[in-house]
């Protein structure tokens, strides 16, 4: 009942349609009844002027104007032109009643034309009878069936709305967690600036300051070596914050080419760490091949990250070694030095670096061992494929 009485949401162009169309039906059908049954024209106008409310009530509407015909029926007056009321108020609660109303008013519609064939055809022989009432049954159950198709149309043009509301709803989640995902990368780009330069500048500064006294010359070469990197770090920090001030709608494209390193700067990046005093050996083995994008940035931090490390734990005199091994399936990076290693004391902070390396390489389908090596020392192995294995992530 709660939904009968509840008024449903029609457009204001609907709800004027409705108020012509029943102000319109009342100045002709229902003058017409009255002109033809006098007072008992009246009940015309009962069955007009609850159209008014067709589609905001249709179950109301419908078994209003089913009363007012019964109590027509009851005091005897004819059929009269306002009697298409009952036939617009049934097709109504076809269209946009709730289905078991629009069921019961079917059998309400049947049982109207029982009632109508008793009493105004009750004089006719039976086959009049029988004619009239298949005409009747027929005009009552082709309107309702006019309007259930019409009440199909609706709900199925409704769920492809719903369906375009979903995938556009999907389309900006996925935008959003594109942005996070890409937020999430430039974090880690930062982070890797970040501490591998700092590493520089730590290692330089303090054997600036140990060679102050002794030789201002290699006390002016580190000071430099520590404005290159800290100008350097700072431009590269710029550039990646800039991305993140990005407006989160902007469609972030995974192919638009973007300014990152590769193996091809790996040469770069040893020889300022050479800069630093670490003795730094590079070889490349196996036939070079041009390598995608996010392989060799993955290639290039895993490097970084690893040389970082040997900056911060293997010690004075530690010597490292940077291979990369060019194989038919993968491309394997290996990072080892001779310096403490495992044997660095345990501090309260761990660090993120493995855990980003081991991200990095999982996002190319690659995996990274880490650990230290029998005899003292430690190895970085990094195993990426050239190409993603099937299921892979992309």
């Amino acid at each position: 009942m709660t939904g009968i009485l509840t008024a449903r949401p029609v457009p204001a162009r609907s709800k004027a349609f409705d108020l012509l169309l029943a102000g319109g039906m009342c100045m002709v059908l229902g003058l017409l009844g009255i002109a033809q049954e006098g007072f008992a024209g009246v009940l015309g106008f009962g069955m007009l002027v609850p159209l008014v409310w067709r589609r905001t009530h249709p179950e109301l509407v419908f078994f209003g104007v089913s009363a007012v015909a019964t109590l027509q029926w009851l005091v005897g007056a004819r059929l009269m032109p306002a009697n298409v009321g009952l036939l617009v108020a049934l097709y109504t609660i076809s269209v946009y009643g709730a289905v078991r109303y629009s069921r019961i008013a079917l059998g309400v519609g049947g049982l109207g034309v029982l009632m109508a064939t008793s009493r105004y055809w009750s004089n006719s022989d039976w086959r009049q009878q029988v004619t009239m009432m298949v005409a009747l049954g027929a005009l009552v159950f082709g309107v309702w069936a006019f309007g259930e198709r019409r009440r199909t149309s609706r709900l199925y043009v409704a769920q492809l709305e719903e369906r375009a509301a979903q995938l556009e709803r999907d389309r900006d989640r996925e935008a959003k967690l594109a942005v996070s995902n890409e937020r999430t990368r430039i974090a880690r780009e930062i982070h890797d600036v970040v501490a591998h330069g700092l590493s520089i500048m730590i290692v330089q500064a303090d054997g600036g300051l140990y060679a102050a006294d002794q030789s201002p010359e290699q006390a002016k070469k580190a000071l430099a070596t520590i404005g290159d990197t800290g100008r350097a770090s700072l431009t590269e920090m710029r550039k990646m914050l800039g991305l993140l001030k990005q407006d989160e709608q902007l469609d972030l494209d995974p192919n638009q080419p973007r300014p990152q390193p590769g193996v091809s700067s790996l040469p770069e990046l040893i020889d300022n760490v050479r800069d630093t005093g670490l003795t730094v050996d590079y070889q490349v083995t196996g036939e070079p091949r041009d390598l995608p994008a996010l392989l060799g940035l993955t290639a290039y931090r895993i490097v970084q990250e690893g040389l970082t490390n040997t900056l911060k734990h293997a010690g004075p005199g530690a010597r490292t070694s940077v291979r990369l091994d060019f194989g038919r399936e993968m491309l394997t990076v290996a990072v080892t030095d001779d310096g403490r290693g495992g044997g660095v004391a345990p501090t309260s902070d761990p660090g993120h670096g493995l855990v980003g390396m081991r991200q990095r390489a999982s996002i190319s389908g690659g995996t990274v061992s880490a650990g230290p090596k029998a005899g003292g020392g430690y190895e970085v192995i990094a195993k990426l494929p050239y190409h993603l294995p099937t299921g892979g992530q992309q």
